[in-house]
């Protein structure tokens, strides 16, 4: 779900359209139709801006007299350990690399919008898939500390007559992760896009040859939905899913190893 709408106003056009990512190729493997969507491509966009982000920080790390670049990583890479230390746990710094990913990923990912590109994040498939990787961790920290028979065992807590609502409930977790984040974003790429739609719609109705109602106020709710929630999404996505995996450990467990 994306809006689609913002390039057509520029244009003078009077329509909203309200679209899914464009496919650029299509191709199948076996019978199955693989689609080549522009998401994919802007998320290549978003991992080369990533990874050449964290090259310039990274280069030439000295012990002494270090650079502003390196001062910036350190704070960033302390920030984000400190996080999933105080949220997690100690034991569990192993996770850090993967919310630190998360996290850039899911900002950089909705940021595209404010260069006129589509928002990585405005894609369902993109936020099921991270709400499926951290399922996948939820379920593993649940055998790993209890076993398989203790993890099936747990569907019947506290009776079995339980069994239905426990699986739902599990099944309801990644999903409503990534529904949050994603009708976060897409509700707030919609919201703009009407703006930009009744803003030109009155610039017209002025007689103006360029919308020019659509500069300046957009801007001002764009500090919101742009950024302020862009933000916030991210950090609450990596919250629930560090609460999550390390709930699925016993509380005794979690005692011994904080």
């Amino acid at each position: 779900m994306a809006i689609m709408a913002i390039p057509a106003f520029l244009q003078g056009s009077t329509d909203l359209n309200v679209s899914g990512p464009n496919i650029i190729a299509s191709f199948e493997i076996f019978g199955i139709t693989i689609r080549f969507t522009e998401t994919i491509v802007l998320e290549w966009i978003v991992m080369a801006v990533i990874l050449g982000l964290c090259v310039f920080l990274t280069r030439n790390l000295k012990v002494n007299g270090v650079s502003k670049r390196q001062v910036i990583a350190e704070m960033a890479v302390e920030a984000i350990t400190n996080l999933v230390r105080d949220t997690m746990g100690k034991s569990w710094l192993g996770f850090t690399p993967y919310i630190a990913t998360i996290f850039c990923f899911s900002i950089f990912g909705s940021l595209l919008s404010l260069t006129g590109l589509r928002a990585v994040t405005s894609d369902f498939s993109v936020l099921a898939t991270w709400a499926a990787i951290t399922f996948i961790l939820i379920t593993a920290t649940k055998i790993r500390f209890g076993g398989v028979g203790g993890y099936l065992k747990g569907f019947l807590d506290p009776i079995p007559v339980m069994l239905p609502i426990n699986i739902l409930s599990e099944v309801a977790t990644p999903v409503a992760m990534a529904l949050r984040h994603f009708g976060n974003i897409a509700g707030g790429s919609i919201i703009m896009g009407l703006v930009y739609f009744g803003l030109t719609g009155l610039s017209h109705l002025v007689k103006l040859q360029i919308p020019i109602l659509t500069i300046g106020i957009p801007a001002v709710l764009s500090l919101y939905f742009d950024l302020f929630s862009d933000f916030m999404q991210a950090f609450i996505f990596i919250m629930l899913t560090m609460v999550f995996i390390s709930n699925a450990a016993p509380p005794e467990d979690e005692t011994q190893t904080a």
